[in-house]
């Protein structure tokens, strides 16, 4: 690790610590040169599959499309931001644990509706009628009906 002060290449490791909920290090360190002391932190950084749409083109996984579309479905429900981060760290593992370098918007879309399943029914129905096209009421019904089972 380079010194932002100096740039010497040599520090040394004074603390390190787990933060945010064991997803990152934050670590204390020490120039060996002019003696600053500065705080990195280290994130495994995580390959994601690219996500192959209905028409055949291929895009990278895109977070913030995620969050932003569960953000719609859930507008004015009763569901904390923490329930909506830990719904999008869950997707984005099930995606990682295929192990594939590529998934269809299909099986992504159908991992997003498993979730708001669990998370809100009413936001689930919203969801699933836009990415479903609904076209009349009565797909509103069965969709319902489903959840009943």
């Amino acid at each position: 690790m380079f010194c932002p002060f100096c740039s010497a290449q040599e520090t040394k490791v004074i603390d390190s610590r787990l933060v945010a909920e064991g997803q990152q290090v934050r670590r204390r360190r020490e120039c060996l040169e002019c003696h600053e002391r500065f705080t990195t932190f280290e994130n495994a950084e995580l390959v994601m599959p690219r996500v192959i749409k209905r028409d055949g083109s291929r895009e990278p996984f895109n977070e913030d499309k995620l969050r932003a579309g569960l953000q719609r479905a859930l507008e004015k429900r009763p569901v904390s931001t923490e329930r909506v981060e830990q719904c999008i760290l869950s997707i984005k593992s099930q995606l990682r644990a295929t192990g594939e370098r590529e998934v269809s918007s299909q099986f992504l879309g159908n991992l997003i509706m498993n979730a708001l399943r669990e998370l809100d029914k009413v936001a689930y129905v919203r969801f699933a009628s836009v990415y479903r096209s609904f076209e009349d009421i009565k797909e509103f019904g069965e969709e319902i009906a489903k959840l009943n089972d």
